[in-house]
């Protein structure tokens, strides 16, 4: 974790700003009070805007409101903020305005990871109405960008540029904009469904010497800032075989629960109930041997594969995620989404 920071009573001349801007290379500086609550922060422009207009005072240059994120943010969610912005550092804090960290982009090691990215993009949409009359759904816009591209983006800024997209419906709108993927720095390869098959079906498809490494697989209408790393590590240390992200989720019955026993004796009554459950994300990372269990060309979804899997003793698990997510599946959900 790298701090770039320094005490505000540590700078007394416009001099020592400048020293300990050098000093670490970055163009970064956060200045902290001693209780290591964030002060402000100062940039390169920050001192060429001063030099130009003849400013000497420290405080007049600190920039005391500065754009910050909290320190619990995803990575891949901070990347894209910045990447959005053009910016390449940003001061994360936690609840208490402490500054926890500062990250920059610049120190971020890409090591492109092997695993490959599965994104099934055939789906009809049929439920959103005249909204895919003729777009695919994944190629719906929100804030001027594609569903699928944000889900390539949260996959490419945490290290992963290897796709399969598996299409069919209006596939020629899908393969236009992303092509090989050489424009979005990510390589994008195609599977073309002649018929539907479903949320797994269409990874019967794919040659048998395609996966050396364990393959995530995700819905094409979903948008997650999940860390996916995590997911792999969490496969690894199990030793899994198939694993289903999932997420937490809760209901409140507005209602009061009347419970009776056969002859309607009352038993009891619950006001207002709440109830925990889980539900399935639409993402999963799998072992390439796990494709051997489709069948051929046939329509097949991925929680018949997960139980297929069980049901013949394979490892497999389930990842409970907190990030945020959402299923784009209904008008409501992609006005809710665009407007948010």
């Amino acid at each position: 974790m790298s701090s770039y920071k320094i005490y505000r009573d540590q700078l007394e001349t416009f001099e020592d700003v400048i020293q300990h801007l050098d000093s670490y290379g970055v163009g970064f500086l956060a200045v902290v009070n001693r209780d290591e609550t964030l002060y402000g922060i100062v940039t390169d422009g920050d001192i060429r805007k001063a030099l130009l207009q003849q400013k000497r005072d420290i405080d007049t240059i600190i920039n005391k409101a500065p754009i910050t994120l909290h320190y619990s943010t995803p990575r891949s969610q901070i990347v894209s903020y910045l990447q959005s912005k053009r910016r390449l550092h940003i001061p994360l804090i936690d609840d208490a305005k402490i500054l926890k960290q500062v990250f920059l982009l610049n120190d971020l090691n890409f090591e492109y990871k092997p695993n490959k990215v599965v994104i099934m993009a055939g789906g009809l949409g049929s439920r959103l109405g005249d909204l895919t009359k003729d777009t695919p759904k994944p190629m719906l816009e929100i804030k001027g960008k594609p569903i699928l591209e944000y889900i390539v983006d949260s996959f490419k800024n945490q290290g992963f540029n290897k796709f399969i997209f598996c299409v069919n419906y209006k596939k020629e709108v899908i393969e236009s904009y992303f092509g090989d993927g050489s424009r979005f720095n990510v390589s994008v390869e195609y599977i073309v469904e002649e018929k539907r098959l479903g949320t797994a079906g269409a990874l019967s498809l794919i040659a048998d010497d395609c996966f050396e490494d364990p393959f995530f697989v995700v819905n094409g209408d979903v948008i997650s800032n999940i860390e996916y790393q995590h997911v792999l590590d969490f496969y690894n240390s199990n030793k899994a075989e198939a694993v289903m992200c999932t997420k937490e989720l809760s209901h409140t019955n507005p209602y009061a629960e009347v419970y009776f026993d056969d002859q309607k004796n009352l038993i009891s009554l619950k006001e207002k109930p709440t109830k925990i459950f889980h539900i399935n994300l639409g993402v999963y990372l799998l072992h390439p041997k796990m494709t051997t269990l489709l069948p051929t060309n046939e329509f097949y979804d991925m929680p018949n594969l997960f139980l297929k899997a069980k049901s013949q003793e394979h490892m497999v698990k389930v990842f409970n995620v907190n990030e945020d997510w959402v299923d784009i599946g209904k008008p409501v959900d992609y006005h809710k989404i665009s407007d948010d």
